[in-house]
């Protein structure tokens, strides 16, 4: 096995399982190799796959083989019903690698026994221009070439952290799982701000995005500045920075909220994989 699969079968191509179709195609997969089973693609995806020829199927066929990688990129909603129906995929050389939320490393053993190795990732939705970040945990017995595949296979649409304990995965899930979201927020909040200020909605919008986008442009510029060496950069003592962040940085402010925000989210991921 190497740390790109000669055989792959993903199952459930929707946005997330499109992201890394296009991410694989682009690190060097063949096309060819690949097989997309999804009961309801997208125009894009439809495109994407007869594009580039990897093979789309409403549902696994019986005489489709075992394949080096099933990756599945369900709703975890839909898992327990639907693994059942390509189980028979999970061969004594294939690496499963998950990408649902919730469902844990003994789910998937449970659902999918004949594997040989399993792995749960947690990618986010910046995966969809390869700039997502996965955090990712693997069940004891798998090789050191299926880890590297795995770890291949998630970095084709970003950046991989490796999990020494499963239990961490709910902490991941909330800061860059559901992270994208706290910073659409944020640009929300500004553009509300902007406009109660007295700027123009219109206006006040742009700015805030454009201020969003080009503020994580100059932090991925910068990988080895911290963000709070960043912040220092352009806080001028006494200065309007500075007021603003006399505010954001009171006991109940921005700091509190996140931690709340993140610690919230924690706690639900973890009633969610039960």
């Amino acid at each position: 096995m190497s740390a790109q699969p000669r055989s792959l079968v993903l199952v459930g191509a929707g946005k997330m399982g499109s992201a890394l179709l296009s991410g694989w195609l682009a690190m060097g997969v063949e096309g060819a190799s690949m097989t997309a089973l999804e009961p309801a693609p997208s125009p894009a995806t439809s495109a994407l796959c007869h594009g580039s020829g990897i093979r789309l199927a409403s549902a696994a066929e019986s005489g489709l083989p075992a394949p080096e990688a099933l990756v599945i990129a369900l709703k975890p909603q839909a898992f327990g019903s639907a693994a059942a129906d390509f189980a028979f995929l999970a061969g004594p050389h294939t690496l499963v690698l998950s990408i649902m939320a919730g469902k844990t490393l003994a789910d998937l053993r449970r659902a999918l026994p004949g594997a040989s190795a399993y792995v749960r990732a947690m990618p986010n939705t910046p995966a969809a221009i390869g700039r997502g970040v996965s955090g990712l945990v693997a069940a004891p017995g798998a090789s050191p070439e299926q880890l590297a595949l795995a770890d291949a296979l998630l970095c084709a649409v970003g950046g991989v952290e490796w999990l020494a304990d499963e239990s961490l995965m709910d902490a991941v899930t909330a800061l860059s799982g559901s992270g994208p979201a706290y910073v659409f927020y944020l640009a929300e909040c500004m553009a509300q701000a902007g406009e109660a200020a007295g700027l123009p909605c219109e206006i006040a919008q742009r700015l805030a995005r454009s201020t969003v986008e080009g503020a994580s442009a100059l932090m991925a510029s910068e990988p080895d500045v911290s963000p709070a060496d960043l912040r220092a950069a352009v806080t001028s003592p006494g200065g309007t920075t500075q007021a603003a962040l006399d505010v954001l940085r009171q006991a109940d402010g921005l700091a509190s909220l996140i931690g709340r925000a993140v610690e919230a989210a924690k706690r639900r991921a973890g009633e969610l994989s039960g």
